[in-house]
């Protein structure tokens, strides 16, 4: 289940009745005050935090999350997993938990929570259906041939470890941000204005909302927790020949156009 991003603020009471109700309760949250405060709701709650190690594989870390919980689950035991957040946006270990579970014949349930990107939206005054809005892990957006469209809002995830091969880095340096730079250079001016956001994990703490110049994001502080938003950097181009063939479509049918938004 999803705690949500901000402490006590986004937790309902469907997830609220799951973390009681557990026998077992495995943690992998964003602060260690928010895990003190779920240690207040049950009396068995264990930390997926220590599997995270500087130079060991992330997949190998997830691995282990996976079969920690696993084993409470083959037990017997009724098993709740909390996660910052969404529990199912960029996050391994919940989705393959509930895989393995379900594959060997044991009932499981993703209880959604309020994401990072809920909270942009609203931090940010962003509408996603106004011009369109991609989302791209920055790391894939470099090591695949991905296509742009600068006319809707880019929104990249994870730009603190950008570039890392390993999976066993928690930060990279400016020089991998700099081949960010250089790939999403070829859709936007350098000078184009760009916002470094992280939502509050505490009731007490602002959002960060930074906007910097494109051609400076090597030089600014990112970090893991930290997402990237490009907004649109050219007007929408109207596509006459579908306009016109969706305007034939509407002659026949007696419908009367009332404008685009």
């Amino acid at each position: 289940m999803g705690l949500g991003m901000t402490l006590g603020s986004h937790l309902g009471p469907l997830a609220r009745s799951h973390i009681e109700q557990a026998d077992v309760v495995f943690a992998g949250l964003s602060d260690g005050i928010v895990e003190m405060w779920l240690n207040q709701m049950h009396a068995d709650v264990r930390s997926l935090q220590p599997y995270y190690q500087e130079g060991k594989s992330r997949m190998q870390t997830y691995r282990q999350m996976v079969e920690a919980i696993l084993t409470e689950v083959r037990a017997g035991k009724r098993v709740c997993g909390v996660f910052y957040g969404h529990p199912g946006v960029f996050a391994w270990a919940p989705h393959k938990s509930i895989e393995v579970a379900r594959s060997e014949g044991y009932p499981a349930h993703m209880e959604p929570g309020i994401s990072a990107e809920d909270c942009l939206y609203a931090d940010l005054g962003i509408d996603p259906g106004r011009f369109g809005c991609q989302h791209f892990e920055a790391s894939q957006l470099l090591f695949y041939q991905r296509r742009i469209d600068p006319t809707a809002y880019l929104v990249l995830w994870q730009v603190g470890l950008v570039g890392d091969q390993s999976l066993a880095r928690f930060s990279t340096g400016p020089a991998y941000k700099q081949v960010l730079v250089d790939v999403l250079a070829r859709d936007y001016p350098l000078d184009h204005e760009i916002t470094i956001y992280r939502s509050a994990t505490l009731p007490i703490q602002q959002a960060r909302i930074e906007r910097v110049k494109l051609g400076d994001l090597p030089q600014a502080k990112v970090e893991m927790e930290d997402t990237v938003v490009v907004p649109p950097a050219a007007p929408l181009q109207p596509n006459a020949e579908i306009r016109a063939r969706l305007a034939e479509l509407d002659r026949a049918e007696g419908a009367t156009p009332v404008g685009i938004l």
